[in-house]
Order: C-alpha cells, then structure tokens, then sequence
C-alpha cells in the first residue's frame, strides 16, 4: 500500500524535543514501511530539510503558522498524488477537506485523545462532521473507544482500537542498583495542572513518614506556563521534599532518564487516553503506580505490573503505594520483571503497527 500519513500542524516529525502523537507517527510509520510506501507530510521546522528519509520513511515538511495555512499548504503537496490510504492523525476537521480531493481514497482519522474533538479545538457538530466523513477511526484504547462511541453513535460502528508501544530495544532496564542509596521516583510529562505533580510531592512527603530510605523525586518534564513549573519547585521546597526539576528532556534521551528510577509514578487527575509514559516505564522495568483512569487501566495490572490508585487525587493513597513498594524489595522486583514481559508481549511498536496495517488492508 501506498499510505500517507498527516501529521498535525504544532510540532514537526521527528519531534525536537517531545510530543506523543508525533512520536507515535513515526515509530508507526517506521515499522509500517517495511511492507509499504509510507509518506508522511508535516510542519517545516528550520532544523530539518524540506525533504528527509528515516528508516523507508519519506517525510515531507509543509510551511505551517496557522491551522488553515498549514492545511492549505498539506492539499498542495497532495495535488497531482495517487495514495492507496490517508491518516489523518488527531484532526478531525482536516478529514473532509482531504476527503474532496482524493474522492475514492480511504481515510482514516487516528485520535489520540479527546482534545481535538472537544471545546474549545472543536464544537460537537464539527468534530462529528468530521468523525462521519472518515472511513475509519482509530483509537489509542478501548477507554477512548467507548468515550468517542458515546459522543458520536453515528460513528461508533467505525472506531476501531490499536493500542500504541514503545521501543523495547531502545528502553531497557538498568543494571544492578546500590540498595542504599535513596528510593527514586519519577515523574515524566507535562508539568500541568492535569497531570498531577502537587499531588505527588505531597504524597512523597507523606510517604517519607513511614519509609526506611530517603525518597526523592526526578520531575522530567517542561511547562507551557513557566510560572507553574516555578510553583511547583516552590512546593517541593515547602515540603521538604528532595526533588530534581529536569525541565524537557528530548525524547531522544528520556530513556536515560528511566533508568535512574525505582518507581514511577503517574498522578494523572483527568482521564488519559492511554498514557505512553506508561509503557516506556514498564519496557525500562520500572513497576507504575498509576491512576485509575481511562486507558491506564488497560495498561496497568493491579499488583502485577503495578499499582492502581482508585482515589487518585488524594496524595495520602498515592503515598501508600509508594511506601509499599519502597519497603519491600521483593514485590518491586517482581513487578518490575511483569511489567518488561508486558511491554514485550502487549506494547511493542511492531504489535501496534500489525494491528493498524491489518484494519488498513481491510479497507483497500
């Protein structure tokens, strides 16, 4: 097949610094182009050519500014094309203008949350119009499946799910680790207010009460708010708490980063998804203490791979996991072991694109 994918106009592919869907884009498209021609086109970015190949991967870079321009610039490159299937990842409203021009061809719109199809990205009659005019939807978890199939029953029949992976050569776990020195957890993504850092310190510091090592903090992860990220180092510092602010790790580095940890925790506070950090912790076998919410819970095994947190915004019961794990060798050990044969089985990049490549086929 001749496959084009469409990446979204804010972030270049590869991605600088970071960014999920663009991350996704390309580990699927590396793994895609081993049976077929994949192109994908993206947003000019002055580090990178117009054109690149990566791994049989043709990426062609678009000038971008706003959403319409970049679009209008997308339609251009297409004109004059022949492609067996379109991806349109994560905009909706791209869908129908796409659709116009290669009349005959299948698109597909990948959704990687319900960002894009909610205020103030998108009103319920667009985001619908555009869910309608895809010939297939993908979702990243069954969690974001019955979120969308609740929204837009017309389209329910349509969506189907394919779960995203990890590196598993590139995350890896660490070597032996000195049991005396403090007990790590780590923290990896946006420092908003969504994703729950006030929570954690405070369940660190909660923790530390009961725990026979020192616990510190690794905060992996830049802020769009710089005044936010400020407050939260000034909440550590309240706390007491030993936290290491890291600012935005590059993607292309964050692998080190898991390996310095002996837990990860994700106090996520809305609904995820699905939550790659996850993923990328268990393949560095990391055991994940985790709210219970959206696709974690797909993710996350309960007492297997990890820990589940029900009351997720209550630090004291993230503070329980994180002393239970910090207390007792064994199980984390165990864990940790669960978690990097999960990652293999389950979460794997090559999995995720046979998923995808089989409901293509079916399509063309």
């Amino acid at each position: 097949m001749r496959i084009l994918i469409v990446a979204p106009e804010q972030i270049p592919v590869p991605p600088p610094l970071g960014g999920s869907v663009e991350i996704t884009i390309l580990a699927l498209a590396k793994q895609l182009a081993r049976k077929h021609r994949v192109t994908i086109v993206s947003r000019a970015h002055r580090r990178y050519p117009r054109h690149s190949v990566i791994d049989g991967v043709h990426i062609h870079r678009v000038p971008s500014g706003t959403r319409e321009t970049y679009l209008s610039n997308v339609k251009k490159f297409i004109r004059g094309k022949s492609f067996d299937l379109v991806q349109v990842d994560n905009r909706p409203r791209f869908v129908g203008p796409i659709k116009q021009m290669s009349p005959g061809t299948p698109v597909s719109l990948f959704l990687h949350s319900l960002t894009f199809v909610s205020p103030p990205y998108a009103t319920r009659s667009s985001a619908a119009a555009g869910l309608s005019q895809a010939d297939t939807v993908i979702a990243n978890s069954t969690s974001l499946k019955k979120q969308l199939s609740a929204r837009f029953p017309g389209s329910a029949g349509k969506i189907r799910k394919v779960w995203l992976g990890v590196d598993t050569l590139r995350f890896t776990p660490a070597g032996k680790r000195n049991s005396d020195r403090a007990f790590t957890v780590l923290f990896a993504g946006r420092v908003i207010p969504r994703k729950g850092v006030p929570v954690l310190l405070k369940a660190i510091k909660l923790a530390q009460k009961s725990a026979r090592r020192p616990i510190q903090a690794i905060i992996a992860g830049g802020s769009p708010r710089p005044g936010y990220s400020q407050r939260m180092r000034a909440l550590a510092l309240k706390l007491r708490v030993n936290a290491r602010f890291l600012g935005t790790v590059p993607h292309r580095r964050i692998h080190r980063v898991f390996r310095k940890a002996d837990v990860f925790v994700c106090p996520s506070q809305k609904h995820e998804a699905f939550g790659l950090v996850n993923v990328e912790a268990m393949a560095s076998g990391v055991p994940v203490i985790a709210s219970s919410n959206g696709g974690i819970k797909e993710i996350v095994r309960h007492n297997r791979n990890g820990i589940l947190v029900r009351r997720y915004r209550q630090p004291q019961s993230f503070a329980t996991a994180i002393a239970k794990l910090a207390g007792n060798k064994a199980l984390r050990l165990r864990m940790a072991r669960a978690a990097r044969r999960d990652s293999l089985r389950q979460f794997s990049w090559q999995a995720t694109a046979a998923r995808l490549g089989r409901i293509y086929k079916a399509r063309t």
